[in-house]
């Protein structure tokens, strides 16, 4: 009998609530991934990205972080939200498999870079590309290979604004992508987890997506703020 891979994780945390998205206020308990094959300019979460973090990284085995989940969830099945990094770059099926059998919910936030089977076993796939403003290059193919993948889980696109540029690549992305639900919000340029985020300019920020959405009588996406960074200021990892 072969023993599943042991999986790199940058932490697992919760029960907290969901901070953003299709998901957005959901009690969730939070398995983020180590390792990424992307390099966003503003991403909040290196810990989890980059490889000189990899001593940090936890290996362990399916049934490993299932008993962390259930411990932090006191056994209750609730969503589990596989984020990263890219969690796409690992196997997370027997995780899945695992959770479902004892009625945990899954989701998945991945940018859409490295299609997987185990997608198909999730219960929402949410799918972000990333805009110009990440510093990195969106191949559609791939994506496509991911929203294909992701059948017949609920697959969601999500992408985050922080200007005029990202705007205009957005409506594009959602005219490749027109039957994906669509999920807006505002970036966060505080990348430092330990810096407070200014509430006066992250409401400013969402304000201007949705008056500049209003506007354009752009009606089909939904535009969500983040969540968490108006709760708590900056709370690296939800």
């Amino acid at each position: 009998m072969t023993r599943d891979r042991p999986l790199r994780i940058a932490e697992i945390f919760g029960p907290t609530i969901q901070g953003e998205g299709a998901l957005i206020g959901e009690p969730t308990v939070f398995v983020r991934a180590g390792g990424c094959d992307y390099r966003c300019v503003w991403c909040d979460s290196m810990h989890a990205v980059d490889s000189a973090h990899r001593n940090e990284w936890a290996a362990m085995e399916a049934a490993q972080i299932m008993d962390e989940v259930r411990h932090l969830s006191g056994g209750q099945p609730l969503t589990v939200s596989i984020s990263g990094g890219n969690p796409a770059i690992q196997d997370f099926g027997p995780v899945i498999e695992m959770g479902r059998a004892e009625g945990y919910r899954f989701a998945c936030e991945t940018q859409g870079s490295v299609p997987q089977d185990w997608f198909a076993r999730l219960d929402t796939l949410v799918l972000s590309p990333k805009p110009p403003s990440s510093g990195e290059t969106v191949d559609w193919e791939r994506f496509a290979d991911c929203v294909r993948a992701g059948a017949p889980a609920k697959t969601v696109m999500k992408i985050v604004i922080f200007d005029n540029a990202d705007y205009a690549w957005a409506q594009e992305a959602a005219a490749r992508h027109p039957d994906l639900p669509l999920y807006l919000q505002p970036g966060n340029p505080e990348v430092d987890p330990d810096v407070a985020v200014s509430l006066e300019a992250t409401t400013a920020r969402l304000r201007w997506l949705v008056d500049k959405a209003t506007a354009d009588r752009w009606f089909a996406p939904r535009i969500l703020p983040q969540l968490h960074v108006l709760l708590w200021g900056n709370l690296r990892g939800v």
